[in-house]
């Protein structure tokens, strides 16, 4: 069957992830809505999308519509998920997915109690590389994970209004490259037990950037970095009792892992991304919403609830203070 997308939010994202629906069989984009009128039509004109919204309300009652990407900043994503839960729609929703816990928990309990499929777009976990890499894991490749070591930093010098300096519109290092660091160390670590992190606040009471320590009741632990004022590598390691593998920079969306197995000399596997990278978490949630699925194995409700926890920890040790979005649309 063909499963017909809309995009909520034609943004900086949305224009990245909309040339990737090409690649997908059986997807096919449909719809964009907007509060801008102007700015909607602009968007399905660059991207040969057929029906334009304005405002957010008219795409959830759209009948030929079957899967909503989420692309708004991230404290609207509440509103607009329960509302298109409500209606009946799919959903990807763009990381981070809100900025609260509270808010986390609300959309996913709907998304179950209805029975509506719901996802995270956390595209890392599904490109080819990072796939192999949790493949090589579980055949014991590096023995028992012990650690998991990660940094995403840019040198960001863009305009003070900048929806990155603004709380209102989720700015900020955490919810736009800690999503990244604490998302990968929960998938290969699983939920932690103990949170630490120092940070900086920028003037406008959102973080520049942040340590953060996660720690496990059996010793293992996971040490991350990410900052909006210092370029950082953007490297990932795994590490395990029978060796390490490295997923060189930008480790959020590689083409490529380094095996280091204790013994052996190291081993370079290639694995490049379809299109932008962004094709394969669209083709996870097309093949589920056509097979009837409610959630992805690859990233679980459970997932973006457990990597939101840990992020609210993070804020409340550093001070930040997230301004979540209304409930209602």
């Amino acid at each position: 069957m063909t499963v017909r997308w809309g995009i909520i939010g034609p943004g900086r994202i949305a224009d990245a992830v909309a040339p990737d629906f090409a690649h997908v069989p059986g997807a096919e984009l449909v719809a964009v809505a907007s509060r801008s009128e102007e700015r909607g039509r602009d968007f399905a004109r660059r991207h040969g999308i057929d029906r334009v919204h304005t405002g957010y309300r008219a795409i959830l009652d759209d009948p030929g519509v079957d899967v909503l990407y989420v692309a708004t900043p991230h404290p609207h994503h509440r509103a607009i998920a329960l509302a298109a839960i409500e209606a009946g729609k799919a959903l990807m929703v763009e990381k981070a997915f809100t900025v609260s816990s509270v808010a986390t928990r609300e959309i996913a309990a709907a998304a179950r109690n209805r029975g509506v499929f719901v996802m995270e777009a956390m595209w890392t976990r599904f490109f080819p590389a990072v796939v192999r890499l949790r493949e090589l894991v579980a055949e014991g490749r590096i023995g028992e994970v012990r650690s998991v070591q990660a940094d995403l930093g840019v040198r960001n010098r863009t305009d003070p209004d900048d929806r990155f300096f603004s709380p209102e519109l989720g700015g900020g290092a955490l919810f736009d490259l800690g999503v990244y660091v604490v998302s990968f160390a929960q998938m290969m670590l699983g939920s932690p037990s103990t949170v630490a992190a120092s940070g900086a606040l920028m003037p406008s009471g959102v973080d520049s950037e942040e340590s953060i320590l996660l720690g496990w009741p059996d010793g293992r632990s996971a040490a991350l970095q990410v900052s909006l004022r210092c370029a950082m590598p953007g490297s990932a390691r795994v590490v395990g009792t029978e060796g390490w593998i490295e997923v060189p920079p930008r480790f959020h969306h590689p083409d490529r892992i380094v095996v280091h197995a204790h013994g052996a000399d190291p081993e370079e596997i290639v694995l490049p991304a379809t299109g932008r990278g962004y094709t394969h978490e669209i083709e996870e949630v097309t093949r589920l919403v056509a097979a009837g699925e409610t959630e992805s194995p690859v990233m679980p409700l459970a997932d973006t609830v457990a990597v939101q926890d840990v992020m609210a920890a993070v804020a409340d040790r550093i001070g930040m203070v997230p301004e979540e979005g209304s409930a209602t649309l």
